[in-house]
């Protein structure tokens, strides 16, 4: 039992997933906070395509 507590080999992964779930939720925030100007942005360039 002392030997699995001191394993560390899984440590790593879940420092990246971490990273990654904490870079997910700003980026959620961030779209959320500007997400009229994202809509004008994109509707911009949809705009220009056509």
């Amino acid at each position: 039992m002392v030997e699995f507590v001191r394993n560390e080999d899984g440590q790593g992964l879940v420092e990246y997933a971490l990273i990654i779930a904490v870079i997910a939720i700003a980026v959620i925030v961030a779209m959320v906070f500007f997400r009229d100007q994202l809509k004008n942005y994109f509707s911009s360039i949809g705009n220009n395509l056509t």
